[in-house]
């Protein structure tokens, strides 16, 4: 992290800092992500990998549609393949369940 030797306050440097690393995320945000390894949590979210494929996999809980997108990229004729992920669509799940949770208190 870069120090600042300015005459603003601690407050105003922080405060610009912070604008700078806003600025510099928003820029490195991934179009899509992977499912982490099995025991191990995603890297952008903290989620586990079954809570990640609760949200992409349609299953009883989620009513057969799942409120994230996902792909899957695979080989022709291959049986497995790489689950992507599209994070927007994440991001904007779990916003929204985060105001449904909040609405609900």
């Amino acid at each position: 992290m870069t120090t600042h030797t300015s005459k603003r306050t601690g407050n105003q440097v922080a405060s610009h800092t912070v604008a700078k690393l806003t600025a510099t995320n928003a820029l490195t945000r991934p179009e899509f992500i992977r499912l982490p390894a099995p025991g191990l949590k995603c890297g952008f979210t903290g989620m586990s990998r079954s809570a990640l494929n609760e949200l992409i996999l349609p299953s009883e809980k989620n009513g057969f549609k799942p409120p994230v997108r996902s792909f899957c990229l695979r080989q022709k004729g291959a049986a497995k393949g790489v689950r992507l992920l599209d994070y927007a669509s994440l991001a904007n799940h779990i916003r929204t369940a985060g105001n449904v949770e909040q609405g609900d208190r």
